[in-house]
């Protein structure tokens, strides 16, 4: 019996190096995604990201909320926010959580929401990003 317990161990180990992929988001949270990616790009570059992400998002609405999102969300991260290349369909766990938590407030999910974050942040800080992110939500869906 003790054989199996190094094969299980091992592809435990094997599953926690995979990195989540952008194909298990829906539409909404890969958009926040990529536009967290963005926002990145132009911090580094001290440029701001809000016409590029309006011409990307398809108005600016959802631009500005994305950024006021993001805005929130490093605020309220415990750490420096781990963002992949843009170009990459690997995500970071980071990037993972939280497009998962986007997908809970499109389906209006709170539990799910709570879930995705639990034990990351103060409960204010998880009510204080879901309104956030339920700004971007909406101003989505407004856009059609």
């Amino acid at each position: 019996m003790r054989q199996s317990e190094p094969t299980s161990a091992a592809s435990w180990i094997e599953k926690l190096q995979e990195r989540p992929h952008v194909d298990e988001l829906d539409t909404l949270a890969v958009r926040f995604v990529f536009s967290l990616r963005l926002i990145a790009i132009h911090r580094r570059a001290k440029r701001d990201p809000v016409p590029e992400l309006a011409a990307r998002l398809g108005n600016v609405t959802s631009a500005i909320a994305a950024l006021d999102l993001v805005e929130t969300l490093t605020s309220v991260w415990p750490e420096p926010i781990q963002v992949g290349r843009a170009c990459c369909r690997a995500l970071t766990l980071d990037e993972a959580t939280m497009g998962r938590a986007v997908q809970a407030v499109s389906a209006r999910d709170r539990e799910a929401f709570v879930h995705q974050l639990d034990g990351l942040m103060k409960a204010g800080r998880v009510d204080l990003l879901w309104e956030q992110a339920m700004t971007f939500v909406a101003a989505e869906f407004a856009a059609g």
